[in-house]
């Protein structure tokens, strides 16, 4: 963590105690905090002594005033100054004007307030968009898939492996996880990239249309069947036939399903003559299938057919170093659809603060979402992308992660709130082998477990 020494902070307003964790952690690294209530003593101690940042209660702004912006414009002139609100009012605009960095709310973790901040003072400028990432793994798979976290780089270090074989692979992760663009590259990386990449969700076909769908049907094999017709699994010859939510398939296809597998030749519907085939299935879940298996809504057989080479994805929540990463690429993205000339608004420290701390219940397809409507709703000459723009967009706008007071040395680990005890176990595990380095040896020590005990962890959460 960045060393603040000899630099000042006035904290203005706020309560006695909202800002208290933001003073706390400035002193912790040798800076210097002082703190007044009202406007008069704001204008006071600005107009005698120098400071280096502002933090402002924006409770203590007429918003409607114009002698407040023009206050506020000669703090800004002065200091890098951070407005304090819920971020949620359009009044609130009226406040941001061009000297103000970015705002914050009262009870931002104090650690990336500190990094706002640093970068600031030392970079002269927040919201860098600086994501050079070195790993050659990550700038390997990066055409194809994007993130940085410790957590997906491990999801993926195989990748390239699992591409480079022709066996069946099992991918497993929450809806809007990445799914289907982690079997695309697994195409694109195999000795099939020439063939074709075929899609099918099992879940979104009705039962009775879906067994014609993978196999195609003779002409007359039913009412309405005027002509022979091809399914997905020719269509995929000499390709990939990705199965999306496999947990959906009826029983019955399952057992055909098994049978293709294994005999590398389909039937048509009505069809006798088997239709030899050279397709690589990928099949994805969202669903538990050791779990549906169990259940007895997905046969077993069939599940140990699948999971022969297997990738499972983090939750959005559990890579919050993707989080930034994916938001800048997908704003990016937008603009450049609408036809917005580059430089494109960044996000704001502030803004990234924000949604870093949202539980994206809808994963990476939410983000994208929320992005391409920021983009195509922000207001023209816009400079920098604040809260008050993302806010708006957001379906869950309360921030989900524990706030916790960081140590000394900022260390600390954030758990979404409303997370079972086994997903704080996960987040626990992750965070420890991200600090180690992925050593899974120091890990186990940190946590007190044998490294047996910690592989049995590791090898039962990403159990699909």
């Amino acid at each position: 963590m960045a060393d603040l020494s000899g630099v000042s902070l006035l904290i203005a307003g706020g309560g006695p105690d909202a800002f208290t964790a933001i003073g706390d952690a400035f002193k912790e690294r040798g800076g210097v905090v002082f703190r007044v209530n009202d406007m008069g003593s704001i204008q006071k101690f600005v107009a005698s002594e120098a400071v280096d940042v502002i933090v402002a209660d924006a409770a203590l702004f007429d918003r409607f005033n114009r002698k407040t912006i023009e206050l506020i414009e000669l703090l800004a002139s002065k200091a890098v100054v951070y407005l304090a609100t819920d971020g949620t009012r359009a009044e609130d605009a009226e406040l941001f004007t061009p000297g103000v960095e970015d705002y914050i709310n009262a009870q931002i973790d104090p650690r990336r307030f500190i990094q706002m901040v640093s970068l600031r003072l030392s970079k002269g400028g927040g919201g860098s968009t600086a994501l050079t990432v070195t790993d050659p793994l990550i700038n390997r798979l990066r055409p194809y898939l994007l993130f940085r976290s410790p957590a997906m780089r491990e999801a993926l270090e195989n990748l390239p492996a699992v591409a480079a074989s022709n066996q069946t692979v099992l991918i497993s992760g929450e809806t809007g996880s990445g799914k289907e663009i982690v079997a695309r590259a697994i195409h694109v990386l195999s000795r099939r990239a020439a063939g074709p990449f075929m899609a099918v969700n099992c879940g979104a076909i009705p039962e009775g249309l879906i067994e014609g769908e993978l196999f195609g049907h003779e002409k007359g094999a039913f009412t309405g069947a005027a002509k022979m017709r091809k399914g997905k699994f020719e269509a995929a010859n000499n390709g990939t036939l990705f199965l999306d939510e496999i947990g959906d398939m009826p029983l019955m296809l399952q057992v055909r399903l098994l049978r293709v597998l294994e005999e590398r030749h389909i039937y048509r519907v009505g069809g006798e003559r088997p239709i030899p085939i050279n397709v690589r299935v990928i099949a994805a879940t969202r669903v538990a299938l050791r779990q549906a298996v169990t259940d007895g809504l997905f046969r077993e057989d069939l599940y140990y057919r699948l999971n022969i080479l297997r990738i499972h994805l983090p939750p959005l929540r559990y890579r919050i170093e993707d989080i930034p990463y994916l938001a800048f690429h997908f704003l990016g993205r937008a603009f450049a659809e609408m036809g917005v000339a580059p430089p494109y608004p960044p996000l704001s420290p502030a803004s990234i603060d924000l949604i870093e701390g949202l539980s994206w219940k809808g994963n990476v397809r939410e983000l994208r979402n929320v992005m391409t409507r920021v983009a195509t709703l922000l207001p023209r000459n816009t400079k920098q992308v604040l809260p008050i723009h993302v806010t708006p967009h957001l379906e869950d706008t309360e921030p989900q992660r524990l706030i916790v007071k960081p140590e000394q040395d900022g260390s600390g680990i954030y758990i979404p709130i409303g997370a079972t005890l086994q997903e704080a176990e996960e987040r626990i595990i992750r965070e420890t082998l991200s600090h180690t380095g992925n050593n899974r040896t120091r890990a186990a020590k940190i946590l007190k477990i044998g490294i047996r005990t910690l592989r049995r962890r590791l090898s039962g959460h990403n159990d699909p």
